[in-house]
């Protein structure tokens, strides 16, 4: 007897909701391929078992779900739950989807709950992760808003976690590398004097993932190697994975010496050397 699940992920709807009623002229197959590259019944099948739990616990799952091994180097860095103070802990972004997962998962659970990432709005399709999502659409009606959502999270009393690549990192010159970081969480650490904690994580995408990257960064106008990253998610499970935090930066660090720009890419710098 299969079992019946609720359809929380529908790319029938996500379609409808991004195109209007443009979406009916995409082609069944294309439509059908689409749901098979999101893995659309796998998730659902997920998120339908664990569908009582939100927030770390719903991540924690998410971890033994995708059989990931974290082995953290530095965890004595994490600073106190108890000192008080609020940070800002930025990561590069080599995956995508266990990355976040699995950073949330050891945030969370450090400080019961207390902190937020800033997100594509279609994470919020996942009702396991809204509770602990800022959301961001950078390129739809949500845009205007974007600054409005990080001061609401830096103002709240929760920590920050970014990657302030904002997408995944892709490959160039042979090397596997965060784009430009935004300069975001260095004008909003100083501005709300938190800490900057700076984490590497590690792991790639399939070699296909970067190609298709490269060509859709380079001649498409949105961002088609996205629409694969569930299914990178899905290529990565019972893998190791090697996460390193580094010591606080105090906010005071970033002064007038050098641009946001030019200390975010300081910090990229730093993450990379853990």
């Amino acid at each position: 007897m299969a079992i019946v699940t609720e359809k929380t992920i529908d790319i029938d709807q996500i379609l409808k909701s991004k195109m209007g009623s443009k979406a009916k002229y995409i082609p069944r197959p294309l439509v059908g391929w689409l749901k098979r590259i999101a893995h659309q019944d796998d998730v659902n099948a997920f998120l339908w078992e664990n569908r009582d739990k939100s927030g770390v616990e719903w991540l924690e799952e998410c971890v033994k779900y995708l059989d990931m091994t974290l082995e953290i180097e530095g965890k004595e860095n994490l600073p106190d739950p108890q000192d008080g103070k609020l940070y800002t802990f930025v990561s590069n972004h080599p995956l995508g989807g266990e990355d976040g997962v699995a950073l949330g998962a050891i945030i969370g659970r450090h400080y019961d709950g207390r902190f937020r990432y800033l997100v594509n709005d279609l994470l919020m399709n996942l009702p396991g992760l809204a509770p602990v999502c800022i959301p961001i659409n950078k390129t739809g009606g949500q845009s205007r808003n974007f600054p409005a959502m990080v001061k609401a999270g830096f103002e709240s009393d929760n920590h920050m976690l970014m990657f302030p690549a904002g997408l995944c990192s892709r490959k160039q010159n042979g090397v596997i590398c965060d784009i430009p970081w935004s300069k975001t969480f260095i004008s909003k650490s100083v501005e709300y004097q938190r800490d900057v904690v700076p984490i590497h994580f590690s792991g790639q995408n399939s070699k296909f993932f970067y190609r298709l990257a490269n060509f859709s960064d380079k001649c498409l106008p949105f961002n088609l190697a996205m629409l694969f990253l569930v299914d990178e998610m899905y290529k990565n499970v019972h893998k190791t994975f090697q996460i390193s935090i580094g010591k606080p930066i105090p906010w005071q660090t970033f002064d007038k010496s050098k641009t946001p720009m030019e200390w975010a890419q300081f910090v990229k710098d730093q993450v990379y050397k853990l």
